[in-house]
Formats: C-alpha cells, sequence, structure tokens
C-alpha cells in the first residue's frame, strides 16, 4: 500500500523501517520482550507437533490397539470364559454321575458338555488373530491344544459309558441296562456272550487318549511363571499332563486283559481256577502264609465252587517233596523239605506261582486250571463289610472289632477254628477258610446285581490296587493285562532309585496282627553326584504276649515275631553299614535288583530298630530329580513312609500301594 514499507517478521532480525530513524539494537543481556518471543515460539512448536504425520499416526496406532483389546481380545474371551465355565459345571455333573455309578445321567451330561464345549470352541476360534501376535500366540496355541484335549478326552468318556450303559444292572450300576429279565445269573450269561461286541471299542479309547496325550504335551506349563500367575496354573498343567500319560498307560497296559476278558470269564469255554486263601497275618513273600485253597470254575460268567480245603491235606498228597530251600532250613523249625504252603518265597508272585504251580501237578488232588487267583484277609473283611455277616457250619462270622485281638471278630474266629488246641483230632480245621468263601461266592453271586456288585466291584479293584488280590494266568494276555494294571504282583524294572521291604514270618504265629511299622528314608548327596541312602525301619508290637503253651489249650496269636527280611534295591548298590539284624547281612543279585538279607525278632510289648545304609549304583546330574519306585509288600497294612534329605522330610504318606516320586535332592 501507498506510504507503507514492508515489514520484515523474521524475529531472528531487529526490525528496521526504511526511511524511518534508526530504532536502537536491543541489548542480548535485557530481559525486553525476548521471554514472550521464546514462549510463541514454544507454542508454534507444540502445534507444529500436534499437526505432524507422525503424532497423528501414533494416536491411530493407539486407539486401534485399544479398539482392539477391547472388542477383538476382552468381549469375545469373556465371552469365550462365560461358555467355557458352562461347559466345566456340565462335565462336574458328568464327573459325579460317574462317581456315584450312574450311567444313564452320566450319558446324558457328557453329551450336554459336548455340545457345551463345541459351543466354547467356536467362541475361541473367533479369536485366530492371536495365532499371528507374539507372546500372545503361546496362550492362543496352548487353549487351542487344551480345547482340542478335552474334545477327544470326552469322545473317550462317551465311548467307554456308552460300552457300558447295556451293562448297568449287570454291574450293579444305576441305570436301566439292556439285561434285566431273568435271574442274576441269566443276566450275567447274558452280559458275558455279548461283551464281545464291546472289547474292540477299546481300541478307540485308547487312539482319543493317545490324542489327547499328544495335545497336552504340546502346553508349555512355563508358559506361565509363578510370579505372574501364581502357583496354581503351572501346578495344575503339571498334574493334567500327569494325568493323561497315567490314564493313557494304563489303557495301553489293560487292553491285552479288556480283549481276553469274554475268555477269562469263560466264553466260550468254561475256565477253572485256583484261590488260594493267604493269611496276611503270618506274613509271607507273596502277602501272607497260604492256609487253604478252593476251586471254582467260571462258564459265561456263571461261578460255581467245585471243591475247597485247607492246604494241609492238598500238601499231604504231594510226593517226593524236594529239600527245603536254604532260608526254610536257617530260620523256620523242624521244616527240612518244601511243601506247597511254603512255596511262596520269592517276592515276585509269578515266580513263586510258578513253583507253586509246578509242584501242584504232582498231587493226588490236583484239578487242573487255567489260574491261580490269591486274597488275603483284607480282602475277605472288604467283601463282608459289604455283603454282611456269614454264617457257616453254625459259626456266624462279623466284621465287627473283637477286643481279643483288635482285629474284625473274622479274623479272631478263623484262627480260633484253625488253630486253637483241642481235645482229640478235628479234621479239616483250615477247611472252615474255604467254606466261608464259598459263602461269600455264594452270596454275591446268587444277589441281584442293583444290591452288591456295584459296591464289590468298586471295593475289588481296591483290593486289587493294594495287592490283596493277586492274578497268575496261563493265558499270556490275560497274563500280560494283569501286570499292566499292577495286579500280579511283580517285581517291577525301573530307571532310577528302586525300593522293596520284603518279610516273612518264620515264627508260626500271627504276630503280624499286633505289629506296627514305619519307614524312612534319608538321602545323602555328595558333592560329586553320588547318593549315600540309610534306611530306618521302625518295629513296635505294644500289645501282651499270648500264651502260647500248648498244654495250656489257648490260641497262640502274639508271639515273637521272627522276620526273614529283604531289601531290594537298585542292581550294583552297595552295602555300607547296618544295625538290628541278629545275623550277619548278605548282598546277592535277585529279579534284576541287589539284594540286603538278614534277620530279626520283634517281641510282645518290645521294639526293634533296623538300620541299613547303602551307596546306590549312579550319580545325580546337577539339578536333576531322582525318580525312586517304592513297592509294597501284598498283605501289608498301610505302613507310614517319611522320605527325607540330609535329615530334613520333604514328603511323608502312607503307602497303600505302588508309589513313584521325582525328587528333588539339591
Amino acid at each position: 500500500m501507498d506510504g507503507l514499507e514492508k515489514i520484515d517478521f523474521n524475529l531472528d532480525k531487529q526490525p528496521t523501517v526504511k526511511n524511518s530513524p534508526s530504532i536502537p539494537k536491543v541489548n542480548d543481556n535485557v530481559n525486553s520482550k525476548a521471554p514472550l518471543m521464546s514462549k510463541r515460539r514454544k507454542n508454534f512448536s507444540l502445534i507444529g507437533l500436534v499437526k505432524s504425520k507422525k503424532f497423528l499416526a501414533f494416536l491411530f496406532v493407539v486407539l486401534v490397539l485399544v479398539l482392539f483389546s477391547v472388542f477383538g481380545v476382552y468381549f469375545p474371551a469373556v465371552k469365550t470364559y462365560k461358555q467355557a465355565k458352562v461347559a466345566y459345571a456340565d462335565a462336574q455333573a458328568a464327573e459325579w454321575a460317574i462317581k456315584t455309578q450312574n450311567v444313564s445321567l452320566a450319558s446324558d451330561q457328557l453329551a450336554k458338555t459336548k455340545t457345551d464345549l463345541d459351543t466354547t470352541q467356536k467362541d475361541f476360534y473367533k479369536m485366530w488373530y492371536l495365532r499371528y501376535i507374539p507372546i500372545a500366540n503361546w496362550y492362543y496355541n496352548d487353549g487351542d491344544h487344551m480345547l482340542q484335549a478335552g474334545q477327544h478326552g470326552l469322545n473317550a468318556a462317551i465311548i467307554l459309558v456308552d460300552a457300558v450303559k447295556p451293562y448297568a444292572d449287570v454291574l450293579g450300576l444305576k441305570g436301566q441296562g439292556s439285561f434285566v429279565g431273568g435271574s442274576a445269573q441269566q443276566r450275567i450269561e447274558t452280559a458275558v456272550k455279548t461283551i464281545g461286541k464291546v472289547t474292540p471299542k477299546i481300541d478307540q479309547i485308547s487312539n482319543e487318549l493317545a490324542i489327547v496325550k499328544a495335545q497336552i504335551d504340546q502346553v508349555d506349563p512355563n508358559h506361565y511363571p509363578e510370579f505372574i500367575v501364581g502357583k496354581k496354573v503351572k501346578t495344575t498343567l503339571d498334574n493334567v499332563k500327569s494325568l493323561t500319560d497315567e490314564s493313557v498307560n494304563l489303557i495301553t497296559s489293560a487292553k491285552p486283559l479288556i480283549k481276553t476278558l469274554p475268555s477269562i470269564l469263560g466264553e466260550p469255554t468254561e475256565k477253572k481256577y485256583l484261590i488260594l486263601f493267604q493269611n496276611d497275618k503270618e506274613l509271607r513273600p507273596t502277602g501272607g502264609f497260604i492256609t487253604a485253597y478252593a476251586v471254582f470254575s467260571v462258564n459265561s460268567g456263571v461261578v460255581h465252587v467245585d471243591t475247597s480245603g485247607n492246604i494241609y491235606d492238598l500238601d499231604a498228597t504231594v510226593p517226593n517233596k524236594p529239600v527245603a530251600p536254604s532260608p526254610i532250613l536257617k530260620y523256620l523249625p523242624n521244616v527240612s523239605v518244601l511243601n506247597l504252603r511254603d512255596n511262596n518265597l520269592s517276592p515276585d508272585f509269578k515266580v513263586s506261582m510258578d513253583s507253586f504251580y509246578k509242584m501242584y501237578k504232582t498231587a493226588g488232588g490236583y484239578i487242573p486250571v487255567d489260574g491261580i487267583i490269591a486274597v488275603d484277609t483284607h480282602a475277605l473283611v472288604a467283601a463282608m463289610d459289604i455283603l454282611g455277616d456269614m454264617n457257616v457250619d453254625g459259626t456266624t462270622f462279623t466284621t465287627k472289632i473283637d477286643p481279643r485281638c483288635d482285629c474284625p471278630q473274622v479274623i479272631y474266629q478263623l484262627e480260633v477254628i484253625a488253630d486253637q488246641p483241642v481235645e482229640g483230632v478235628k479234621t479239616n480245621r483250615k477247611g472252615i477258610i474255604g467254606d466261608l468263601m464259598y459263602a461269600i461266592m455264594t452270596k454275591a453271586f446268587s444277589s441281584s446285581p442293583k444290591v452288591y456288585w456295584g459296591p464289590l466291584f468298586q471295593a475289588m479293584l481296591t483290593q486289587m490296587n493294594q495287592k490283596h488280590i493277586l492274578f497268575y494266568m496261563n493265558d499270556p494276555q490275560a497274563q500280560a493285562g494283569f501286570e499292566g494294571l499292577d495286579a500280579a504282583g511283580r517285581i517291577m524294572p525301573f530307571t532310577g532309585d528302586y525300593f522293596h521291604l520284603n518279610e516273612a514270618n518264620f515264627g508260626g504265629d500271627k504276630a503280624n496282627l499286633f505289629v506296627d511299622e514305619s519307614i524312612t528314608q534319608d538321602y545323602q548327596l555328595q558333592s560329586d553326584g553320588s547318593i549315600v541312602k540309610t534306611v530306618t525301619v521302625n518295629y513296635k508290637n505294644p500289645y501282651q504276649p499270648s500264651d502260647c503253651n500248648l498244654a495250656s489249650g489257648n490260641l497262640c496269636l502274639n508271639a515273637d515275631f521272627r522276620d526273614w527280611f529283604r531289601i531290594y534295591v537298585p542292581k550294583g548298590s552297595q552295602l555300607v553299614s547296618y544295625q538290628g539284624s541278629e545275623v550277619k547281612m548278605t548282598t546277592y543279585d535277585d529279579l534284576g535288583k541287589t539284594v540286603f538279607d538278614g534277620f530279626l525278632t520283634v517281641r510282645p510289648l518290645g521294639t526293634t530298630k533296623l538300620t541299613v545304609t547303602y551307596k546306590l549304583p549312579f550319580k545325580l546330574a546337577s539339578n536333576s530329580l531322582l525318580p525312586l519306585l517304592i513297592q509294597k509288600q501284598p498283605g501289608i497294612d498301610n505302613f507310614p513312609y517319611t522320605i527325607s534329605v540330609s535329615g530334613t522330610p520333604i514328603q511323608q504318606f502312607d503307602l497303600s500301594s505302588d508309589k513313584t516320586l521325582n525328587l528333588k535332592l539339591r
């Protein structure tokens, strides 16, 4: 415009106006309007930053991440979680139905759980994009594997329940089966004749569980550090993996038995079995002194008892008995030959029965059988707890505690009949046990299945697991199946540490009614990784001794426990020291183990302590766990065990069955 000069707004220069008087130069040290100009400069910079493309892009990314987290992760995850809770509740209901033996309800609940899990899986897969996000993909993949494992685990459960459902009535389970007409024996016969159609499904169940194992094995518990999610998640995953492995191994091991089950039950050909009663109150290596026997036949599941008697009468028909082995000559007074009743010296039931059956075939009372089943007093009492009192030959037997022995009355009464001195000759005294076994089987198999069979089936499974019932089969597949279920009394191979205490009462009395034992295993880990182990066994008999004078006519139950003991440990272990054995302990190899052999005595109102120290034949690598298998002797009670390291207890439990541990020694 005319009359005006152009002004330069460059703030870094002094303003000048042409044809105007000079303006003095601003002194840099004078705080005139410089601060105001600096503030303006900052405001201009901030506005420029806000308007910059980088900042806008940053805001956009943050907004997208927030929206993705809310709508792409949070809401789908919440929906999936809610649906998973529904599926879990149904699964719990199915588990309860199975535990209460309600097959029909279990079938319905499993089907419902399957539907809910399908929905959960569909909701979960809507978050498929998490598979491509670092770290998040760990948990997405773990969730995917767990859901797939759940699907196949449900498939296995549904196949099993559907297979059992037709036999609900026959097995004494809740639910309407297909075999409900006629007598109990007729229903059993019909069921056994059709069970061959069911056994192939074991392959389907095995295949489903194999997939479960493969999926679970891909889940990494280390993705869930304890300091973030706590110990529960990692521990739960570890337990799930362990339980899955055990289930797969159990089904795999039991397959031969399940497939031969119809044959074992006498379909299509009748089978005969020899029942041996082992009196665990007079403990022997496979569970107890063999005192009575019975032979029964099974024809399409229907059981008939052919004969029963005491072992002494059968023993009397064996000619040309061999010289007794050294432990009997050394520790069992006045016995110079090997009898049938003493033919269970090996702690491995199959090895003992191989020897027993060889001699049994020479007996005058020999009846060919397809297998041998051994039971002890624990199994006898467990059956009577369900079936109730038994009346045999005018004597009533119950499981009520008898104060004379602090044991079930049936145990005391059997000892009175079998062993109490009487005037004159009383024949077949020990045959009462065979008669009682006959009465138990007759009541069990002639009753309505719904009354007794479910509880009896469960009780017998427990007794098998605790080694109070043992099986020896001539059929290799059946034998392999029972061994897979750990129901054959075998000494097992094992990689790692191993322990089995085996004892034999060579006193002729029933001292094991009164003697308590507790066992401590203490590990000392050396600097080079070698392991020195000390085993301490404490024996205690707090009861008064019996009057064992035959002339007095009293029952001799509680007397000296003359204990021939053997400790089975990993092969190559070296005995370091011992205390408590009354003889020099010897070392030798047997059944793939090293054995420490000795003898001790526990007297009424007395205590005894056995201490054995030995060095294991291997070294433990740094930061490694030590696997340990403890095998329980058949026939014994649940003795308390303590595992310690350098005197500090790390595990305590009652040993009711074989137990595998993984020990941290460092």
